[in-house]
């Protein structure tokens, strides 16, 4: 399947090595909005370069389109190359909003076309071991669930101002690790009921990068959320960009049976340096090792491209043999959907309802 990648941050970092890691893909263009980036980058991955995205889904080289911008333009170049008849893999937050989201998802099925997901801890060898504990009941009845995802990458209020400060474009904690986590914690226990929320913005201005005069931020970089399940399950999730020497990803289940640790330290690398243990019945933790099933058959110095890798091929796969792919366009709606209950439980100060 010929490929274009619309953005060249992470769609250059890690999209294009993961796509050329997978024998079912070919990279043959990028697209940026600026004419010389564009140019540059194409030159030096030794494809083609647009910075016309209409251009760009008119060429007989592309097949299909990854979509790693920022958030701000996701949706709207997703909705073009649907109309285009190209199907489609995309960065998450997928929209700004789940109306956005809704409207992708009734695209792609209306043109019966195949749109996959980012979700990478679906794709992570002890996550999907960890779902496997999940769904053959180690846990017993799942008590309670905690999961603190605690970063330092804005602890610096020297940082200079980008989209990522402006809750409108799509920043914040929020956007960056809690749709992960959504996506998360729905894959192990089921869509989630209700939530309640508070949201708060510790670093309040960042220099701007041109002219260095300081510029308000009003995405939040702190979000401490209570989800409850429909099945009965509550989680509290905790996530910052602000804490300096922050812990990492931990998670943790409680159950009537068991006991699971789930983390890692790694703030460099938030695919390597994860360990498992389990505790059953009252007993000590015990290190779960990783299941050779579930492992990557090769592994590169940025830990993102792995699992990427894997979900490009699941998606490749879904568009040949024209079936949905999972994580997909009803589980980028699910995240955002509460993503969205998030900001406004936090907005209202009152539990907010996820029909």
């Amino acid at each position: 399947m010929r490929v274009a990648v619309a953005g060249l941050g992470f769609g250059r970092k890690v999209i294009v090595p993961a796509l050329r890691a997978t024998a079912s893909t070919v990279v043959t263009a990028l697209w940026h909005p600026d004419p010389q980036k564009a140019a540059a980058a194409a030159q030096a991955e030794e494809v083609q370069g647009f910075s016309e995205f209409s251009t760009l889904l008119d060429s007989d080289h592309v097949d299909a389109v990854v979509i790693a911008t920022p958030p701000m333009v996701r949706a709207d170049l997703a909705r073009q190359a649907l109309a285009a008849g190209k199907p489609v893999f995309l960065e998450k937050p997928v929209a700004l909003s789940a109306d956005e989201a809704r409207q992708l998802r009734m695209q792609a099925l209306q043109g019966e076309l195949i749109c996959g997901v980012d979700f990478e801890y679906r794709a992570v060898p002890l996550f999907q071991q960890l779902a496997r504990l999940v769904q053959q009941g180690v846990l017993g009845q799942p008590w309670l669930v905690k999961l603190d995802w605690l970063m330092s990458s804005r602890a610096d209020p020297a940082r200079p101002w980008s989209w990522y400060a402006r809750r409108e474009q799509g920043g914040g904690v929020v956007g960056a690790l809690g749709v992960h986590a959504f996506d998360l914690l729905t894959w192990l226990f089921g869509p989630v009921a209700s939530v309640q929320a508070r949201l708060s913005t510790a670093v309040t201005a960042r220099p701007d990068p041109a002219s260095g005069w300081l510029r308000n931020c009003d995405a939040e970089d702190v979000a401490l959320i209570q989800l409850t399940f429909a099945r009965g399950v509550v989680a509290q999730v905790n996530l910052s960009s602000v804490t300096r020497n922050g812990r990492g990803m931990w998670l943790e289940l409680y159950g009537s049976h068991a006991q699971v640790v789930l983390g890692s330290s790694n703030q460099k690398d938030y695919v390597h340096g994860f360990t498992m243990r389990v505790a059953r019945r009252g007993g000590a933790l015990e290190q779960q090792e990783e299941e050779s099933a579930h492992g990557f058959a090769r592994t590169w110095p940025d830990g993102r491209i792995a699992p990427v890798a894997r979900l490009l091929d699941w998606w490749a796969a879904a568009v040949g043999e024209g079936r949905p792919m999972i994580p997909g366009l009803a589980e980028g709606l699910a995240s955002q959907m509460v993503a969205d209950a998030v900001q406004k439980a936090s907005a209202t100060a009152m539990a907010v309802e996820i029909p």
